[in-house]
């Protein structure tokens, strides 16, 4: 009983820690990303929608300019 009360005592929205190694390691994943899509040929570019000049303003952003849902 004072196990579920612990429980459903908890905010709804609290939001969870995200380890370190873990932020770290999805930076990375995002730098390497953002490297190959500025690699990317004409073609392929072409495919997603995206012009060369969008693909390098992306590919220019800093680490910490990571997408809204990371910041979460």
């Amino acid at each position: 009983m004072t196990r579920d009360i612990a429980l459903t005592s908890c905010p709804a929205n609290s939001r969870r820690r995200i380890p370190l190694l873990t932020r770290l390691l999805d930076l990375d994943a995002l730098w390497r990303q953002r490297r190959q899509l500025a690699r990317l040929d004409e073609a392929a570019l072409r495919d997603m929608g995206l012009t060369r000049a969008e693909a390098l303003h992306e590919a220019r952003r800093s680490l910490w300019d990571a997408p809204a849902h990371w910041r979460q």
